[in-house]
């Protein structure tokens, strides 16, 4: 399997992304080109998995049914651009260009780049579980920008693109405005270089936080239980963070895959069932619009934002 991986990866490289780095002249990028093409199949079997594991979900126990669901298929391309294009590009190969750069600084001043095992040397040797705690800071990092991103209302008129979804389902995931994904993007590894996580690990790192976010946004009517839902974020408890009433700075249930940190911090709410989806604050071009009008129509938002901010 690692054998057809790494083969459909060398076609994509030698078909399609060696040629296209030379004619815009960008050669100097062939000697990660392999890692964006394997990371890009990557993708591809992530969402091909994803969709085999939550469409069942989805058909057997539906939160809701709907007679038309063409706002799901803006969700769809959201998902191909996110999963398949720009998320082994930003986090393969410009992590990777900028951990070289970083360890590269930090050794001219005579010291040693940063990594988990130098700070915990038990864990040297330990892969599994070094890759186990990575998550979990991972995570950590990612409640706190998700909760801040409902604080600032200019923040908040990018992530609004991810609440207006009314018929909320496992695409939902990666609808996310193009500048909340950078934002996301430059929390996540700024994080990940202070603890020196290897630039082939972190983009696998972020496919398994990804696929997990992707099965609590399913629209499936699936608890974990009083005690699973204590140990990972199920769909009903993250639906609850989806809800009517719990759009804008007044949310909970940030947790993305760990509602530890939602407990920890007194954010979490286990009683809510499974309540209907969206933000009546938005504007209907964020909840039904295309791609392109999703996003302008949020930038349009967020400049008001500011604009009324420095008015006051």
């Amino acid at each position: 399997m690692i054998a057809l991986l790494d083969q459909t990866a060398g076609w994509l490289q030698e078909s399609l992304l060696l040629p296209l780095l030379y004619a815009v002249g960008l050669m100097e990028w062939e000697d990660v080109s392999f890692g964006w093409a394997l990371f890009a199949v990557y993708g591809v079997i992530q969402v091909i998995v994803t969709f085999a594991l939550c469409l069942p979900l989805e058909r057997w126990r539906p939160v809701e049914f709907w007679p038309d669901s063409k706002a799901v298929a803006v969700d769809i391309l959201y998902t191909m651009i996110s999963r398949i294009g720009l998320l082994p590009l930003v986090t393969f190969v410009l992590f990777y260009k900028l951990q070289v750069i970083l360890n590269g600084a930090i050794a001219d001043q005579g010291w040693v780049p940063p990594t988990l095992e130098r700070l915990i040397p038990g864990l040297l040797g330990q892969q599994v579980l070094t890759f186990c705690l990575y998550i979990i800071i991972l995570d950590f990092a990612d409640y706190w920008r998700h909760r801040l991103s409902h604080v600032f209302d200019w923040w908040y008129a990018l992530h609004a693109v991810h609440h207006a979804q009314r018929q909320m389902t496992f695409w939902s995931d990666d609808r996310n405005h193009l500048l909340d994904d950078i934002i996301g993007f430059i929390w996540q590894t700024l994080i990940a270089l202070l603890i020196g996580i290897p630039p082939m690990q972190f983009p696998l790192l972020i496919l398994v936080l990804r696929f997990l976010e992707s099965m609590s946004h399913a629209n499936a009517r699936l608890s974990f239980g009083w005690l699973g839902e204590r140990l990972l974020v199920s769909p009903r408890f993250h639906r609850a963070h989806h809800g009517l009433t719990a759009a804008g700075q007044h949310s909970l249930n940030y947790g993305a895959i760990l509602p530890w940190w939602d407990m920890l911090f007194r954010t979490a709410d286990f009683s809510r069932t499974f309540v209907a989806t969206g933000d009546p604050t938005a504007e209907e071009e964020l909840a039904t619009g295309s791609y392109l009008v999703q996003h302008t129509t949020a930038l349009r938002r967020m400049l008001r934002e500011l604009t009324s901010r420095r008015t006051a």
